[in-house]
């Protein structure tokens, strides 16, 4: 089995049985102000949105996990079965294994998501690290691969740094982003892998065109952690620790959210968000729609119906979230009160 396609396996291992989760998303820190009379019918709110002229059933993004092995071939059919039925945006995970035609065999993995699910919205995957070795005609390639609506590009330079095989190369790929903008068939989202993207960032993002954001901030699943666990099963003792050091690293997803949406006007909040709630506090600090990827995992290895179950949770949290806000819609939720408090609150004042 190729390289890619192992790391992949091992990824998918080390997340079921490791301990790969941190805390501080910011989440816990935002609470959204009670409306007590709200004047609104629950199950008349409308939880649809828009996502580059596609609408959709709900704000909420099973986010990029996997793909490149024939074990995820499974998963990913499941999830976007799921997608397919309620009405949601799936992505799939990194398309390299695809586009370098590792294995013909593994194309399944991708490309079973478009059967699966014929009408979804459904992004590609590709690392902006490999824009540096791609030109646009290898990204329409992953586009091709799943019929995707759209292309997300991944930063995930710290993972990068961890592995012993990393790729840490991080020169010119903003440039390289701008040009996909510009050039490729279907709207780019660039979106972090749980280290989060900070105001800065998201100006630059926004001056090269990219079409959204997905700030996969700190507080979920940690990649630098997972590399970790790689790097001490070959003996990699230093990279292990680097990845140990690093396991907390980044910008809490709530603080993203806050700072990207500031200059973004589509931006998907991730990172550590768990819950409907989660969702509506993200859309609250000015998020389109809330992203998850590990709470799929574990239904997705067992069936679609079990993909949809968490989703029709996840739903009827956030319309209760949006029902105790006297908010109708989704425009409305964006514009429901909250406050911030604690160490996000400082977070946020020193860096206004």
């Amino acid at each position: 089995m190729p390289e890619t396609s192992d790391r992949k396996d091992d990824h998918i291992r080390i997340i079921e049985e490791e301990d790969v989760e941190t805390s501080g998303t910011g989440f816990e820190d935002v609470e959204l102000i009670h409306e007590a009379l709200p004047e609104i019918h629950r199950d008349e709110i409308d939880t649809s949105i828009d996502l580059f002229g596609h609408d959709l059933a709900a704000p909420i993004v099973i986010e990029s996990m996997t793909g490149g092995h024939p074990n995820t071939t499974k998963i990913n059919r499941n999830l976007a079965t799921a997608a397919g039925e309620m009405g949601v945006a799936m992505g799939v995970g990194s398309q390299r294994a695809g586009i370098e035609l590792e294995d013909e065999a593994l194309l399944e993995s991708y490309t079973v998501v478009r059967e699966a699910a014929p009408d979804a919205f459904l992004y590609g995957n590709v690392g902006a690290a490999q824009l540096l070795e791609y030109d646009v005609s290898d990204v329409e390639v992953a586009v091709d691969m799943i019929d995707a609506d759209a292309m997300a590009i991944h930063l995930n330079f710290l993972q990068e740094a961890v592995q012993p095989e990393g790729d840490v190369d991080a020169r010119g790929c903003l440039e390289e982003i701008a040009g996909v903008a510009s050039e490729l068939s279907v709207p780019v989202i660039v979106k972090e892998t749980g280290n989060g993207v900070s105001r800065e960032l998201a100006e630059r993002l926004s001056a090269a065109g990219v079409d959204a954001i997905d700030t996969a901030g700190k507080g979920g699943t940690t990649w630098s952690g997972i590399e970790s666990y790689r790097a001490a099963a070959v003996g990699a003792t230093r990279q292990e620790k680097v990845g140990r050091l690093f396991r907390t690293w980044g910008v809490p997803t709530a603080v993203s959210t806050h700072e990207a949406a500031s200059v973004h006007d589509c931006v998907i909040a991730s990172g550590g968000v768990r819950s409907g709630l989660d969702v509506a506090k993200a859309i609250a600090l000015g998020a389109r729609a809330g992203g998850l990827a590990k709470p799929f995992l574990s239904p997705a290895g067992q069936s679609a119906d079990a993909v949809v179950e968490l989703l029709e949770d996840l739903l009827l949290e956030l319309k209760t979230a949006m029902f105790v806000t006297g908010s109708s819609s989704v425009p409305e939720l964006q514009d429901a009160e909250y406050v911030v408090l604690g160490r996000t609150k400082s977070y946020l004042e020193q860096r206004e």
